[in-house]
């Protein structure tokens, strides 16, 4: 947890007062539920390319929401004017919609238990808030990373970006339970790109850093290298542009976590969000073979396969002290020795299945601003590392003829989270044991059970990173979410490759 406190200009806002009228009218018009949500989202993005600054935005979404269950019904209504006629006026429209709602609802709305948390107050683990530090001295670090990367030969263009947010929420319901929280989450990266003026080739590199929970001290207290990895990429970016086509065909793979954080959040992440396993979602990314019947029986994966959803983990993007329906958060399994075994949970389906976590939420319901319902959204999905597990180097010195991928690029899910494939940022040749230089064009292809259950072994916890995106999207209308997926690296037996431009004929 971070030493830092909420941020005073936000503690000054006007939230309780507001709070309190709108529960209150909510109470008053016979309610059997009703939370109240506050939220300042502050963001700020800077693109650099070519040693010139190209834009810097700042933006904030500030207002307020309430949301009741009446009539059986749930009943949603948004403000901006932070007023407490304002807070009673939402409120009534909140219980309006329930009522109209009510005539199309035929099972009632309930919702799991969850304990009073009075007055409470989390804050993100970080040290140094990234909007605090000024525009211009952001700037400059980005402006440097291209200028360096320019500076080689094999890099004709080079971009750089950060995008940063602050979060601050209140919440409060009937209950009782307040609770008043911040968050920081930061996403710095670079991209070399090159030709080779010979075969016409064009491709670029970008960072693999990942997006993470933390604040301006990612850039500076080595929590990343990013001096070395300035200095690699243009390399890696000459090696690719004069690197071979992949030959397509059947190969062992081993795979970094800044490759298969993705492949978890398609494959796994979504397949296992309970709204989607019981059909309730197809919007935006469909539903999901994983199936609310195939709990404890569906082979998910090989028996190394051990899978968590964690909402508390340290730096995580969807890491928070309390989700948006007052629920602690806290970390399950999913898949536990290759078999499905928990779903991800909010309040209302907590209540409809109790056998999974004895009927109780496990805290993922979020909504990504305060006009939108919280709906149930993505933990932390992770791969667990196993406790003696090997090296990188021990997993490739396993491997015959296959290839290592590293960094994510392109990917391709169906409507049920089943048939994939996905490309990488750099595939090199494993040929007895040893890698034997880059190739491209190459993309992985399996379905989720298949590609899983092919999983040999996975790394010990000294390969385990924590990657993840700021822009998961869901439902209609859409959200988007940030979420981290940690993983060790992993090895993979007799995966299909296919070569990218020959597909691209078909």
């Amino acid at each position: 947890m971070s030493q830092q406190g909420i941020d005073p200009t936000f503690v000054e806002l006007p939230f309780r007062a507001l709070s309190e009228a709108a529960l209150g009218r909510a109470r008053e018009l016979g309610v059997t539920h009703a939370d109240f949500r506050f939220e300042r989202v502050r963001y700020q993005y800077l693109g650099v390319r070519d040693g010139a600054l190209q834009g810097a935005t700042d933006a904030e979404d500030l207002g307020f929401a309430v949301r009741v269950i009446h009539r059986g019904a749930w009943g949603f209504a948004s403000g901006v004017i932070l007023t407490s006629d304002e807070a009673r006026r939402v409120a009534e429209a909140a219980v309006a919609v329930a009522e109209v709602a009510s005539a199309m609802t035929t099972t009632p709305v309930e919702i799991a238990p969850e304990p009073v948390y009075d007055d409470v107050t989390w804050v993100s683990a970080y040290d140094l808030d990234p909007l605090a530090v000024p525009t211009a001295e952001k700037a400059d670090v980005l402006i440097g990373w291209t200028d360096r990367l320019t500076s080689h030969g094999a890099v004709e263009h080079a971009s750089a970006s950060l995008y940063q947010v602050l979060e601050n929420k209140f919440y409060a319901d009937l209950a009782g339970t307040r609770t008043t929280q911040q968050r920081v989450r930061l996403q710095p990266t670079f991209e070399a790109m090159g030709s080779d003026r010979v075969t016409g080739v064009f491709d670029s590199m970008t960072s693999i850093a990942p997006p993470v929970g933390r604040g301006w001290e990612y850039l500076t207290d080595g929590g990343w290298d990013w001096d070395a990895e300035l200095d690699e990429v243009p390399e890696l970016l000459a090696a690719k542009l004069a690197a071979p086509s992949v030959a397509a065909g059947t190969y062992d793979l081993v795979v970094h976590p800044s490759n298969l954080w993705l492949t978890i959040h398609e494959s796994i992440g979504h397949a296992t969000e309970l709204d989607r396993a019981l059909g309730y979602e197809a919007n935006y990314a469909g539903t999901s073979f994983a199936t609310y019947d195939k709990l404890g029986s569906l082979v998910y994966g090989s028996p190394v396969m051990n899978v968590t959803g964690d909402r508390t983990v340290e730096h995580g993007l969807a890491t928070v002290g309390y989700d948006d329906e007052g629920v602690a958060t806290q970390a399950w399994d999913i898949v536990k020795d290759g078999i499905l075994v928990g779903y991800q949970l909010d309040r209302s389906m907590g209540h409809q299945k109790p056998e999974l976590n004895d009927g109780w939420s496990n805290g993922c319901a979020y909504a990504d601003s305060p006009g939108h319902i919280p709906i149930q959204r993505m933990a932390n999905v992770s791969l667990q590392p196993a406790a003696d597990g090997p090296t990188t180097e021990d997993l490739i010195g396993q491997v015959d003829r296959g290839l290592y991928v590293v960094g994510d690029k392109s990917w391709s899910i169906d409507m049920q989270r089943f048939n994939f494939q996905f490309t990488g940022q750099r595939f090199y040749r494993i040929e007895d044991g040893q890698l034997a230089g880059q190739v491209r064009d190459a993309a992985y292809q399996a379905t989720t059970t298949e590609f899983w259950g092919s999983m040999e072994a996975v790394g010990g916890p000294q390969t385990w990173q924590l990657h993840g995106a700021f822009n998961c999207g869901k439902a209609q209308p859409g959200q988007t979410a940030a979420v981290s997926h940690g993983c060790p690296t992993a090895l993979f037996r007799d995966v299909r490759i296919l070569n990218t431009n020959d597909e691209a004929g078909h």
